[in-house]
């Protein structure tokens, strides 16, 4: 096999990497990166293990709103209902749903650019196969403890001066990548590589350069 052709999965005696990816539905950048994320899935023994994540708890409660704009002060206050249904849809069918779930109100969020759409949340759960009734928990704070204990999970590893996407590779968490639109393929596979290169880099910190593109969902 040369380097150019895709491996779709383990061969024999190779494990699956199994990835922690912490989301906040909002997000548009960790939904490009989740994209990635499953392209890598067909090209390497990796799969995507889906966790939350709450920029409205980050921001809010863990930064104490300090220095946020009163119009994305308002965005994080909205931002808790999707990240509470999708906390109440886990502790009713397990953390697994969480993928298609995340799938089924991020196709309609960004790439249908419904993000004022109040039906997002209930077509995302009948497109899930879950009760309709979960999307009360928008309104909650019933789920509030799951979504912290989740998101403390990666933050008290990383630190409060990132955001989402966040993943952990090989123990190692990190924020990122941040990238439009979604590497494909091979290339997508090449990515990977270069984060596994990262992760096992002992002292690690940080690579960075400002964005000059806005999120692209194609």
């Amino acid at each position: 096999m040369t380097t150019n052709e895709p491996n779709p999965g383990p061969g024999p005696g190779e494990s699956v990497h199994h990835v922690p990816f912490w989301f906040d539905p909002l997000c548009p950048w960790a939904w490009i990166t989740s994209r990635w994320l499953l392209e890598v899935e067909q090209v390497r023994p990796v799969r995507a293990d889906w966790r939350i994540m709450s920029l409205a708890y980050l921001n809010l409660v863990q930064r104490e709103g300090e220095g946020l704009s009163d119009g994305y002060r308002k965005l994080m206050e909205s931002a808790w209902g999707l990240v509470r249904v999708c906390a109440a849809a886990a502790e009713h069918a397990g953390r697994p749903v969480l993928g298609p779930l995340y799938t089924a109100i991020g196709t309609r969020l960004h790439n249908q650019r419904r993000r004022e759409d109040p039906t997002v949340i209930t077509e995302a759960l009948a497109e899930t196969g879950l009760p309709a009734s979960l999307a009360a928990a928008g309104t909650s704070t019933e789920f509030d403890q799951l979504i912290k204990d989740s998101h403390n999970e990666a933050f008290d590893d990383i630190g409060l001066d990132v955001g989402t996407p966040v993943l952990r590779i090989s123990g190692t968490t990190l924020f990122g990548p941040v990238i439009t639109p979604a590497p494909r393929g091979e290339t997508a596979g090449q990515l990977w590589d270069g984060l596994v290169l990262v992760a096992g880099t002992d002292g690690f910190f940080e690579l960075k350069r400002s964005r000059t593109a806005k999120p692209s969902f194609d």
